[in-house]
């Protein structure tokens, strides 16, 4: 018989998360002698120290790190499980989670996902933000269902289907009173080199990160959403690429001025991607609205940010 139980290793990921078992077990809604209880008894089945007491802190020893490591793949694998038979019994999704890239307001779905709250109230909906390659993990890694809006074409090898949604174009832009605004031709490699230049970063983890617009050796300002980096470039702090949308609205309002650059930023791909073999009803109806209503407009719909 088994000594190790999913109850278990729930419990040993919330002490080492929360750093104690009185905030593990506020977290599980358990009071902490029952915490307590089941790490001892564990700890006496295996025959090993799972964690090191010290006052009310706790660090997991040498094995404890080994068994909660490979243990969080069979977490994850039973809550799959209990997704996958709920779908199965209902035909909907437990959750579903879209994927966007950090460009995107996610409140450009709001009718979307109106229409999708009324067509069904078993399906909790989330939707997520990366950048780049960020998204793509995102989807490879099973951290979302759905990508709406991935820039760039998928990594190597497989395992999910895209659709193409459209191309952004992007435009240069800097300050009104940036040195570089006062330049009345094109901007060449020279002129942009001595300045920083402001980048959104890629959240990739496993994947290689991304970068695109920027000149070997430039200085760089990395901040983590084009949000910010509109914000950044409107403060004189940078200059560097927006998509379309969101430059002319900055430079219709005063806040940035367009500079014309001797290699512009080609227009970026966007997709709607997801993993190969999913076929819940959530996920059909994304699917169809998706393809049926291109988000890409409505998504980059955003103000400029206040002057």
């Amino acid at each position: 018989m088994l000594k190790l139980s999913l109850d278990a290793l729930q419990i040993i990921d919330a002490i080492d998360r929360r750093g104690s078992f009185a905030r593990a077990a506020k977290e599980l809604f358990r009071v902490p002698s029952t915490i307590s209880y089941t790490v001892g008894k564990l700890e006496e089945d295996l025959g090993v120290q799972i964690f090191e007491r010290s006052g009310p802190r706790v660090e997991l020893t040498a094995a404890g790190r080994e068994l909660l490591r490979e243990g969080r793949y069979l977490l994850k694998a039973a809550g799959d499980l209990e997704c996958r038979v709920r779908r199965v019994a209902s035909g909907w999704e437990t959750e579903f989670i879209i994927g966007m890239d950090s460009l995107f307001s996610p409140f450009g779905l709001r009718d979307d996902v109106a229409d999708f709250y009324a067509c069904t109230d078993q399906t909790r909906l989330r939707i997520v933000q990366e950048s780049m390659s960020g998204t793509w993990e995102a989807l490879l890694d099973g951290r979302v269902d759905l990508l709406v809006g991935a820039a760039g074409e998928g990594p190597s090898g497989g395992g999910y289907t895209t659709l193409p949604l459209g191309q952004i174009p992007f435009i240069f832009t800097v300050a009104p009173g940036h040195p570089l605004a006062a330049v009345k031709r094109p901007l060449a490699k020279d002129d942009l080199q001595t300045w920083r230049a402001v980048s959104v970063a890629d959240s990739a983890r496993r994947l290689p990160a991304r970068t695109v617009g920027l000149l070997f050796g430039q200085d760089v300002l990395t901040v983590p959403d084009m949000e910010t980096k509109l914000a950044f470039l409107a403060a004189g702090l940078g200059v560097g690429f927006l998509p379309e949308a969101w430059a002319r609205q900055a430079i219709a309002s005063g806040l940035l001025v367009e500079k014309e650059v001797e290699e512009p930023r080609a227009p970026e791909s966007f997709h709607l991607a997801w993993r190969s073999g999913e076929e819940g009803q959530a996920m059909t109806w994304w699917m169809a609205r998706m393809q049926e209503n291109p988000p890409l407009a409505r998504l980059l719909a955003m103000p400029a940010p206040a002057s």
